[in-house]
């Protein structure tokens, strides 16, 4: 894990700090044993912050329903690779691994994410936990109890989370949920929706995170295009 170590320790000490670094026991001092952290004199979400973010919520949607399936893991697997490569994946799949066998306190956790991570990155991992509940082709009822748990936790307001769950859940309503508007709504407050959604959702919004992550953005912001695309379908307007 000793790479793996060196890799994240440029701007994760926080993690080590607070529930986090409950989490991950063990490989918290064997990845660190060489490094000195230092938690000081930093600002900003790092890379290595999301990943160890996205890591310990993951654990936590994928065990909400008793059972851990090759579909969510052939899912976690895909993603890391699309967003941080092949040597980066096989170093976190084997952290994943281990959390897996931890009780996680997720209140704790999600409080302590609220409090480090900007609002773009808690909005990518909130979509993401979705993608990885529905991996088997639904989403169960305590894996959305879970994300739930999650949302509110990490201080995402509900207008967010509802427009993301509706990218996955499709129901009466999907596309207006997904630009945050009332089916009321005139047709220009749906153009204005829009365009707030738009740039909301913008890859560019998390760039920070490299740009591996930022492409894998971009399905939240095809999801407003597609919400827009199908009200103005309905609605006849230009």
């Amino acid at each position: 894990m000793a790479k793996f170590g060196k890799w994240i320790v440029g701007g994760l000490g926080w993690a080590f700090l607070g529930p986090i670094g409950g989490v991950l026991g063990y490989f918290v001092g064997s990845a660190f044993d060489s490094v000195d952290i230092k938690a000081t004199g930093r600002t900003g979400t790092t890379q290595g912050d999301f990943l160890m973010s996205l890591l310990v919520l993951v654990a936590a949607v994928m065990k909400a329903d008793g059972k851990v399936l090759k579909s969510e893991l052939d899912y976690v697997k895909a993603y890391l690779v699309k967003s941080f490569g092949t040597e980066k994946t096989a170093e976190a799949l084997a952290l994943l691994k281990d959390i897996l066998n931890q009780d996680i306190p997720v209140e704790q956790v999600c409080t302590q994410i609220s409090q480090q991570l900007d609002y773009s990155s808690r909005l990518q991992l909130l979509h993401f936990l979705f993608g990885i509940a529905q991996a088997d082709g639904s989403i169960d009822d305590s894996e959305l109890k879970m994300i739930e748990r999650i949302y509110y936790h990490m201080g995402v307001k509900s207008a967010d989370y509802n427009s993301i769950k509706s990218m996955f859940i499709q129901e009466n309503g999907w596309a207006y949920k997904i630009l945050e508007v009332e089916k009321t709504a005139s047709d220009d407050e749906i153009k204005k929706a829009y365009k707030k959604m738009a740039v909301k959702y913008h890859p560019d919004k998390v760039s920070y995170l490299g740009e591996d992550v930022q492409k894998a953005a971009k399905e939240k912001f095809q999801k407003v295009s597609e919400a827009y695309e199908k009200i103005k379908k309905e609605r006849a307007f230009v």
